[in-house]
Formats: C-alpha cells, sequence, structure tokens
C-alpha cells in the first residue's frame, strides 16, 4: 500500500534486526535452567545410594551425614566471594567453570574409592556450585524484559526441585543396574554435555547486544556509569551491615527461615536410607519414591507462598503467624508420621509434613524484603541463602547422622522435626518486633528523602 513501506525494505529489516530476539533469551534460559538441573542432580545423586556406600565402606551415618551436608557448607561459606569475583571476571565464563568444576568434582565422586576420597570430591562439587544460583540467574535476568523478572525468578529457583528430584530417582535407578559409580558418572555425563553447548551457545558479546536491544545497562550498573568502568557502591559497607542485621525482627526471620531448613535438609538426605532400612526398598524404587516426597515440598512451598499472600493481603502481619503455623504443623505431622509403625498411613503423614516443611521460605523471604532497603534486596537474599545453608540445610544432615549412630535413624528422625519448634518461637519474635522495624525503615526513608 501507498505511503507504508515493504517489510522488504532495508528500512523495515534494519527495525527488525533492532529488535530483542526472543528465541535467544529463552535458549539462554533454557540452557541456564539445565545447568541448574545439573547442579542440584549432582548435589542429590548422592543421597539415593546411600545404602550402597554404607556397606561397601562400613561407613557410619555420621561419615554420610557429612558427605551430604559439605555441598550446602560450601554454598553458604563462598557465594559472596565468589559472587563478587564473578562479577568481576564475567558471568558467562564463571558459569562455565562452576558447572565444569562440579561435573568434574562428580566423576571424581564416581572414581572415590575410600570416604576421605569421596569427602574431597563432595566439596570440590560444593566450590563448584556456590555462587551458580545467584550468577545463573542474574544471567537469565538480563535478556529478558523486566516485567517478566518475578515469574522468572520463580521458574527458575524451582529448578532446585525438580534437579534433586531428578538426582535421586535417576541415580536411584542408575546404581540399581549398573552400580553405584555410574550414577554419579551419569550425573557427571549431563553436566559436562550442557556445559559444552552453554560454552559454544551462551557468550558475553551476545548478552550485551541482547541487554542493548532492551534498552538495558549492564546489570547492577548505573546507567550513568561508562561503559568497562567499575560500577559505583551504591550502599557503603558502614551502612550495609546495620540494614542486614540491626533489626531484631529480620533476625528472627533469618534464624526461623534456617530452623525449619534443617529439619527440610535431613529429610531430603535420609528419605532414601530410611526406605531402604525400614521399608526393605530396593535403592532404584527408595530413590524415586523419596523424589515423590521431594516434589510435595516443592509443591508445597508454592501452595504455602500463594496461601500466605492470600491471607495477608489485608493484614501483612499475618506473613509471620502462617509461617509459625506451617512450623508447629510440619512438626506435629513427622512427629507422629515417625512414630507410626511403616505402612501407608506413616507415608501419608510423612508427604502432608513434606507439602509444610518448606512453607516458611516465602514469609521469610517476604519479611526480609519488607525490612530492607530495595537497593539492597538482592543483598539481603544473599544473607538469608547464607543463614539457610551454614544454620539449616548445611548441618541438617550431619545432625541427623550423629544422633543416628547414637538411637538409629527411626529415632534421628523422631528428633529432628523438633528444630520446628525454636523456629516458631522465632516467628513469634519476629512478629512481636516487626511493627516497630518497620516504622523505623520508614522513617530512615523519608530522612533521605528530605
Amino acid at each position: 500500500m501507498l505511503g507504508q513501506p515493504s517489510t522488504h525494505s532495508p528500512l523495515a529489516a534494519s527495525a527488525a534486526a533492532a529488535q530483542p530476539s526472543r528465541c535467544y533469551a529463552w535458549l539462554v534460559f533454557a540452557l541456564s535452567f539445565g545447568l541448574l538441573l545439573s547442579d542440584y542432580m549432582s548435589r542429590q545423586v548422592l543421597n539415593a545410594v546411600f545404602p550402597l556406600l554404607k556397606v561397601e565402606w562400613s561407613l557410619t551415618d555420621t561419615e554420610l551425614g557429612v558427605l551430604g551436608g559439605i555441598v550446602a557448607l560450601m554454598v553458604g561459606l563462598l557465594t559472596f566471594p565468589l559472587s563478587i569475583l564473578a562479577d568481576r571476571w564475567g558471568r558467562v565464563r564463571s558459569l562455565v567453570l562452576m558447572a565444569a568444576l562440579w561435573s568434574l568434582a562428580t566423576l571424581g565422586c564416581a572414581l572415590a574409592d575410600n570416604f576421605g576420597q569421596m569427602f574431597v570430591a563432595r566439596l570440590c562439587v560444593g566450590i563448584g556450585e556456590a555462587a551458580y544460583g545467584s550468577v545463573g540467574i542474574a544471567v537469565v535476568l538480563s535478556v529478558f524484559p523486566r516485567h517478566l523478572r518475578a515469574s522468572l525468578s520463580s521458574a527458575f529457583i524451582a529448578g532446585g526441585a525438580f534437579g534433586s528430584v531428578l538426582g535421586m530417582a535417576l541415580g536411584g535407578t542408575l546404581s540399581a543396574h549398573f552400580g553405584w559409580r555410574w550414577a554419579f558418572a551419569g550425573m557427571a555425563v549431563f553436566g559436562l554435555a550442557l556445559v559444552a553447548v552453554y560454552r559454544v551457545v551462551v557468550t558475553e558479546a551476545r548478552l550485551r547486544a541482547q541487554r542493548r536491544l532492551l534498552g538495558e545497562t549492564a546489570p547492577d550498573v548505573a546507567p550513568d556509569v561508562a561503559p568497562g568502568a567499575a560500577p559505583r557502591e551504591r550502599v557503603a559497607l558502614r551502612a550495609l551491615l546495620p540494614a542486614l542485621f540491626s533489626a531484631r525482627s529480620i533476625l528472627c526471620a533469618y534464624a526461623g527461615s534456617a530452623l525449619q531448613l534443617l529439619v527440610m535438609g535431613a529429610l531430603l538426605t535420609w528419605m532414601p536410607s530410611y526406605l531402604s532400612r525400614y521399608y526393605g526398598m530396593a535403592t532404584d524404587v527408595a530413590g524415586v519414591t523419596a523424589a515423590a516426597f521431594v516434589l510435595a515440598g516443592g509443591a508445597g512451598m508454592i501452595l504455602c507462598g500463594a496461601l500466605t499472600d492470600w491471607v495477608s493481603r489485608v493484614v501483612p502481619q499475618r506473613k509471620w503467624l502462617m509461617a509459625v503455623a506451617y512450623s508447629v504443623t510440619c512438626c506435629a505431622l513427622l512427629l507422629a508420621a515417625f512414630r507410626l509403625p511403616p505402612g501407608t498411613a506413616q507415608l501419608v503423614l510423612i508427604g502432608a509434613g513434606m507439602l509444610f516443611v518448606g512453607g516458611t521460605a516465602g514469609p521469610a523471604s517476604a519479611a526480609v524484603a519488607n525490612l530492607t532497603h530495595p537497593s539492597i534486596h538482592a543483598t539481603a537474599f544473599a544473607t538469608l541463602t547464607l543463614a539457610n545453608n551454614l544454620l539449616g540445610l548445611a548441618p541438617g544432615p550431619f545432625v541427623t547422622g550423629v544422633i543416628a549412630d547414637h538411637v538409629g535413624l527411626l529415632g534421628a528422625l523422631q528428633v529432628v522435626p523438633m528444630a520446628g519448634v525454636p523456629a516458631a518461637l522465632c516467628f513469634l519474635a519476629g512478629r512481636r518486633y516487626y511493627t516497630a522495624d518497620l516504622r523505623r525503615l520508614e522513617g530512615r526513608r523519608e530522612t533521605c528523602a528530605h
């Protein structure tokens, strides 16, 4: 039509070329999500082969707990420094190096001949995985429009649950048919294959081009900072630390979240062994059954988060009471379950408890977000992750193993869910101080505004 540019004209072609590539953005997401699956598959495959390692190497439950907890410990210790290094050295190169390290370390697990060698290999798995979550999500969000960030973050984080399920289910199946070494080798081959594809497809140059077409500057860099220049520090360290730790309610959120995740970490690690010892399940069946419980935990996190938002949409303070309810309910269900004889009723109660075991994640995250300035939300969530790993996910498997060596695994699982009681007390204390801490934060914002 006269007066309209042809779709085949040079002008139209130039305009089309200037549009950000949806296909490339989703390809980056798919590959980054795949590496996250590999991350958790390599982490959780060990749980599926616990029964085989215990028999072959005559390991104690304490030693098994150490092997299960060392990865979470390294993640907790190294997330901050490795994330900072990744920002300086290049995120894509860092991701490739991380994934290659944890995949090769998982291959090292397959070659281990004793506890010491397995411990070193698992430690290296933890080093490789330490900063993948924070750096991976940063890469993903950098190639999508801002209005998709919440959905993408939720979808990316959910990969942890799916990876755990795949690691235990596939690990149990491979070990039952080919031996436990092939369970580790299978996870390593999957990770290394993804690393090779990621290295070819995702490059810093293509990511920068995608961000320019989206009208975005480099992540976390102010618009007025010249390319290649060092980003300006938004919050001085002297002001950052009080913002993260001075409010009593935020300390309660950190502690309550970590204590509840201690229960979750223990169950994720020890359920395959429990099913093998007390139900006589083969490793493949135990792995698949335990994976179903992990899926229940992941679904419960989503459902509890949605329910919390609905209940507290008018009165935000109700988030704290919802966290208390989840902790107490989980504790009651699991204590009742592990005092029943093995059977259908026990499995049903364990599944019901798993629906609530991670339910406090949403309320705790919301509290941390509300109690910190938006400019430091990333650092605040990293602090919450640090607490969750160092105080919850890392000691959970170890503490359970230590107790199991004295009173048996069943006795240990009858004790560990009681961590939900101090978690509930922390959330009750947080609710008590929450309103005053919010007012203090708002007062600081008004002072800064004037």
